[in-house]
Parts: structure tokens; C-alpha cells; sequence
């Protein structure tokens, strides 16, 4: 709202009001009275009605509006925004818990208002965003790495997907390249929906980032993959189970979409024992998708 209002008593002249609304260019005044209380409104269209009924002596008190339409200083500026809606007006006068006029509210400052704030956020997006992508030149160590770590539930088909989301919104804040960020989001997610889909007790995810590259390790403890090789090289080999195919998973398609992601994938499983996946993205210089050390 705008705190320095220009506001008239009752007893004030109608020719001493149109020159204050003339030289300060506005449209209407509030009423006050001597203790400040808001009593009424003036407006250019009251001043032209008393005019063309040559009614030059007439004081504000005598022709001004007493249909108050008001806010409270402690209302949201949502309420205020309904509040012009419903009733067109184009200013609100806003007063405190003892009925005196701390301000007026213009459909602009509430536009100026929403515009500043949108600008704030922004600029400490940036700020954020700056900072988070100058971590690994910032600091000084010889090796500096940033590990995220994630638990995924076996059966949470609901859940699933929620780790790989949340590895490329951390990426994206350290301000890693878009085409990096979607490849390791699409490993990472294949990787979750196995773990969601086979390993008994789910698994974990990590992430670990350093100033060349993005390492994904992700660990159960069982079943294991009972034929490693075919499972790598047979396009559609699946061990899901036919009920959890039938909702959309699982369709063997996996490993090997993983593979076209990371730049090196090294696997180890054993039957009942459980298995281990690490990928390996680079964040700079050429992508050699595809090196990979499969071993049982």
C-alpha cells in the first residue's frame, strides 16, 4: 500500500479539494475525521455531480460517499485482489484494528507488489543457482566431491521415480550441462524401478559428483541376477514377474537403456547375494557410451 496519503477533513471547501486533486493528480481523496477515523470518500465524479448543480459553496462532508468499501492492514493481498474484483473499484482505503486510515491500496501496487517479488525470487534463484555451480571451483582441496544418497522401497511403484528426480534437481542447481543432467536422470531412474521391482529389501542410490564426473552406485541385497551375460546382451530378457509386467514395468528394456546413458557401466551380481551397478557419466570432453565391465 501507499503509507503517504493525501487525505481532507468534512469541513474541507469542494473548490479547495478539485485544486488539491488538480495539482497532485488523483482521482479521489479519503475523508477523515479530526482523530483520523476514515468517514467517507471523494471523488472526481462527487466533485463533477456537485458542480453541475452549482453547488460551488458546498463542503466534502456534504457530498462525499459514506458506502465504504475498506481493507484491513492485516488482510492477504489475495483478499484485497478478490475484494477489487467483486466490486470494481479502483482504489481501497486500508485501515488498522482502531478504524484509522494507515494508507491506500491501487490495483498497481498490488501489480508493482507481485512484479518486485518476482524479481526477488528470481534474483536469489540465481544467486543459488551461481553458487551451487561454482562449489567445485570455490573450494580448495585436491579432491572434492559432493555424494547424495538414497534409499529406494521394494514394491513402491507410488515412490519410484522420486530418487531419479531428485538427482536431477540437485544436478541442475550445481548447473551441470542439460544433456548430462537428462542422461544421468534416465540411468538413475532405470536403476530405481529395478531396485523397486526386484530386490528384496529395496536398495540403495548414491551419487557421487565431482568436477569431471557423476558416479552412480546402486546395491541390494538380493535375488541377484542368475544370468548376468544374457541379462546385458538379450534384448527384452526379463525375470519381472507376469503381475507386475501387466502394470507397466518391468519390460527387460533396463540395462540396456542404461547403457546408452552412462559413458562406463560396471556390473556385479550373484545369485542370492545380491547385486551391484556403477555408472560412471563425464561431465566435460567426448562420451564414450558403452565401454562397460561386465562381470558375474
Amino acid at each position: 500500500m501507499t503509507r503517504s496519503v493525501i487525505a481532507v477533513l468534512p469541513s474541507t471547501p469542494l473548490l479547495e479539494v478539485k485544486e488539491l486533486m488538480r495539482t497532485s493528480r488523483i482521482s479521489g481523496v479519503p475523508v477523515v475525521n479530526a482523530g483520523g477515523e476514515l468517514v467517507g470518500v471523494f471523488s472526481i465524479e462527487d466533485l463533477l455531480r456537485s458542480f453541475e448543480h452549482s453547488e460551488f459553496s458546498a463542503s466534502v462532508g456534504e457530498r462525499m460517499s459514506t458506502s465504504l468499501i475498506t481493507v484491513r492492514e492485516s488482510d492477504t493481498v489475495d483478499a484485497a485482489a478478490a475484494k477489487f474484483q467483486q466490486t470494481g473499484v479502483g482504489r481501497l482505503p486500508v485501515l488498522n484494528a482502531r478504524n484509522e486510515l494507515v494508507g491506500i491500496l491501487t490495483k498497481g501496487d498490488i501489480t508493482r507488489g507481485l512484479l518486485h517479488e518476482i524479481g526477488a525470487e528470481t534474483h536469489d534463484e540465481e544467486i543459488s543457482r551461481y553458487r551451487a555451480s561454482h562449489i567445485f571451483h570455490d573450494l580448495e582441496s585436491d579432491i572434492t566431491s559432493l555424494t547424495l544418497r538414497y534409499a529406494v522401497e521394494p514394491r513402491n511403484f507410488t515412490g519410484g521415480g522420486e530418487a531419479s528426480s531428485k538427482v536431477k534437481r540437485s544436478l541442475t542447481r550445481l548447473g551441470a550441462d542439460s544433456q548430462i543432467v537428462r542422461r544421468t536422470a534416465i540411468a538413475t531412474y532405470e536403476a530405481e524401478m529395478n531396485l523397486v521391482i526386484h530386490a528384496n529389501h529395496g536398495g540403495q542410490i548414491s551419487a557421487q559428483v565431482d568436477a569431471s564426473q557423476v558416479t552412480l552406485t546402486v546395491e541390494d541385497d538380493g535375488p541377484g541376477i542368475a544370468d548376468v551375460q544374457r541379462a546385458l546382451e538379450e534384448p527384452g530378457y526379463t525375470t519381472t514377474p507376469p503381475e507386475i509386467r501387466r502394470m507397466g514395468f518391468g519390460g527387460g528394456l533396463g540395462l540396456k537403456n542404461i547403457r546408452k546413458c552412462v559413458d562406463q557401466m560396471h556390473l556385479e551380481s550373484e545369485a542370492g547375494r545380491g547385486t551391484r551397478l556403477e555408472m560412471t557419466i563425464r561431465l566435460h570432453g567426448l562420451s564414450n557410451k558403452g565401454e562397460e565391465s561386465d562381470r558375474q
